[in-house]
């Protein structure tokens, strides 16, 4: 069943340009993956029934915590809905051999318009498998918003 984490963070940007940052491939590859990892999107398919592929490397290969490998996840990602500019949902499976990590995990991103230009992000993810440590989690949601705060707000600041 897993359990339900969820982090939220308020962005300098409207709901139309983040919305649009959930949806466009070198965006989720600049944003998405959390502090001490890079991304590479290896499928794109952005559309209701459609999804994509991401490999997620960690950057310092010694800590060796990866799911897929000691240095990889590999997650795949189907976009469940798409309801601009207010929310997306993803399901998300891991490919890992460790049960602990099997399953489908739901993401929710929610955007609420928060005044004049501005967007309340709310990603909520269920269905956490239970070999995802809660506070690694917490700090890579933390992380993966700061990330897209920065991304839209500078893409807003240069257009």
């Amino acid at each position: 069943m897993g359990r339900t984490d969820r982090a939220d963070r308020e962005i300098a940007a409207p709901r139309a340009t983040v919305y649009g940052a959930l949806l466009d491939r070198e965006a989720l590859e600049a944003w998405l993956p959390p502090g001490g990892m890079r991304g590479r999107i290896d499928r794109w398919d952005p559309r209701p029934g459609g999804g994509f592929r991401m490999t997620l490397t960690y950057l310092d290969p010694a800590a060796g915590r990866g799911k897929t490998s000691a240095t990889e996840d590999v997650v795949d990602v189907g976009f469940a809905e798409l309801v601009p500019p207010v929310r997306v949902v993803q399901r998300a499976v891991f490919e890992a051999d460790d049960p602990a990590y099997a399953g489908t995990m739901t993401m929710t991103w929610q955007l609420a318009a928060a005044g004049a230009d501005r967007t309340e992000v709310t990603v909520t993810a269920t269905g956490v498998p239970p070999g995802v440590d809660p506070a690694a989690h917490e700090a890579g949601l933390a992380s993966s918003l700061a990330n897209l705060a920065s991304y839209v707000e500078d893409v807003g600041r240069h257009g």
